[in-house]
């Protein structure tokens, strides 16, 4: 009778999900991917190297969603300097307006744990050096079937004082 009473809960809590949120696979659900691109660095660095992230995510709706992953930015070469080697995790909200049924705009916030390997110590008193920042960007999504999709996306994530862009081309899978 328990069975019963819990199978009921969770069919009519999934109904009410449904419909509140839209009944389209390709409008909600969970979605994971890969990225490669290019992060350029206008602060002390001036430098550009080769950007990889792989990322997870889950749509509310055709509209909402909120995503996590973690970039690999690189290294940031400083000349006559050891060059430091860019990591940052993040969380964003993801924002989205369909604008054809396989086309979609995204803007995203949020925040990022950064962590530059080898930074010069004269500056930070380490070889390390981390914090937490804001990230943001905005994006084009082409969605190929309900399953696949792919994505232009350009980020900024602050880090300190430095301002890291990442422009990708990025892979999407939903399940």
């Amino acid at each position: 009778m328990r069975h019963r009473k819990l199978l009921s809960t969770l069919l009519l809590s999934s109904t009410f999900c449904a419909v509140a949120f839209g009944a389209n696979a390709q409008d909600h659900g969970f979605y994971s991917g890969v990225g490669m691109g290019q992060s350029h660095n206008e602060g002390s660095y001036k430098d550009r190297d080769t950007a990889f992230s792989v990322f997870a995510g889950y749509d509310f709706n055709q509209y909402v969603g909120v995503e996590t992953g973690y970039a690999d930015l690189g290294k940031l070469e400083y000349v006559g300097n050891i060059p430091l080697e860019a990591t940052a995790p993040y969380l964003v909200a993801v924002g989205k307006l369909p604008v054809t049924e396989h086309v979609s705009l995204y803007a995203k916030a949020g925040v990022n744990r950064w962590n530059l390997d080898n930074a010069n110590p004269a500056l930070t008193g380490t070889n390390d050096d981390a914090g937490t920042d804001p990230t943001y960007g905005l994006g084009v999504q082409y969605r190929i079937n309900d399953r696949f999709a792919v994505r232009g996306d350009y980020s900024r994530l602050e880090a300190g004082d430095m301002d890291i862009d990442v422009a990708q081309v990025q892979a999407v899978i939903r399940f």
